[in-house]
């Protein structure tokens, strides 16, 4: 990438990002029209994403906003082999991390901004104390680097699969009676997202299938205190023991995705995953 395309991909994320109003809407976004196929129904619906999972500080929006693309993208490139696909997905979304963090020090969203949104003092002081402009700035400076990633991380998972690949992600969603493309464009949400053990994928991808209905019907609006994705989220915690994080709630990190692949094929999570899907 180029410097001029470089300052013309940081003006747009801004700009993106100042229309869309979030985070993992924007970056979302912007891959999704780096691969040629905007989504914007698909879009719309990662919102409650942003502040890392419904403003609880766990993964930053942006990263979210990304491995959907991601999956998205795997999903064009392997849709005959659907293993492969979210094999992709999952080592495309870790490279992408990487850049990330590389550039942050961190992934998540209370570690980056400094901000327990769920603090109405904390949000304020967010707000009016200009704190909020890091994460324009971030958006900004991160853009070039996130497509750059993208493309790179897509192109590293080009090699065959020995092993069926399964993602706790998009086994929810298959359960929720999604398509073969919205289930890998979840794939990368595995293990926390890219097998981080940090905030649950399957839950991220509950929220974003059952919010993404609503605005196919535009029964649904981005709200601060969103309702509906609120209900998943309370039972999703009635059935978690109040716990969130992927390596809290399996009791380990995945060193690999052939480990959570069979972890997920021998029952783990599996009742997690069935009151996910009720909702």
């Amino acid at each position: 990438m180029n410097i001029i395309e470089s300052k013309k991909n940081k003006l747009k994320a801004k700009r993106i990002f100042l229309t869309k109003g979030s985070c993992s809407n924007t970056f979302f976004y912007i891959l999704n029209r780096e691969f040629g196929h905007p989504k914007p129904n698909e879009e719309r619906a990662i919102d409650p994403m942003a502040g890392g999972i419904l403003q609880a500080g766990y993964q930053c929006g942006m990263l979210w906003g990304a491995s959907m693309a991601l999956g998205a993208e795997a999903y064009r490139r392997n849709n005959k082999d659907l293993s492969k696909a979210t094999a992709v997905a999952i080592r495309a979304t870790q490279h992408i991390m990487e850049s990330f963090k590389n550039r942050t020090k961190c992934i998540d969203c209370e570690d980056f901004t400094k901000t327990d949104f769920k603090n109405k003092w904390s949000f304020a002081k967010y707000m009016f104390s200009g704190k909020f402009y890091s994460c324009f700035k971030l958006a900004e400076n991160w853009a070039p680097e996130a497509i750059q990633a993208a493309h790179e991380g897509l192109s590293l998972s080009d090699y065959e699969i020995s092993e069926p690949t399964i993602s706790c992600a998009s086994e929810t969603l298959k359960k929720m009676s999604a398509s073969d493309e919205e289930i890998i464009m979840v794939a990368g949400f595995a293990g926390g997202m890219g097998l981080s053990g940090d905030g649950c994928g399957a839950l991220a991808a509950a929220i974003w299938k059952t919010i993404l209905e609503l605005v196919k019907k535009d029964e649904w609006k981005s709200t601060l205190q969103d309702p509906d994705s609120n209900k998943v989220l309370n039972r999703f915690f009635e059935a978690s023991n109040y716990k969130i994080e992927c390596y809290e709630i399996c009791g380990k990190r995945f060193n690999s995705r052939e480990e959570h692949s069979e972890f997920i094929k021998n029952g783990g999570c599996e009742k997690l995953i069935e009151v996910l899907a009720q909702t």
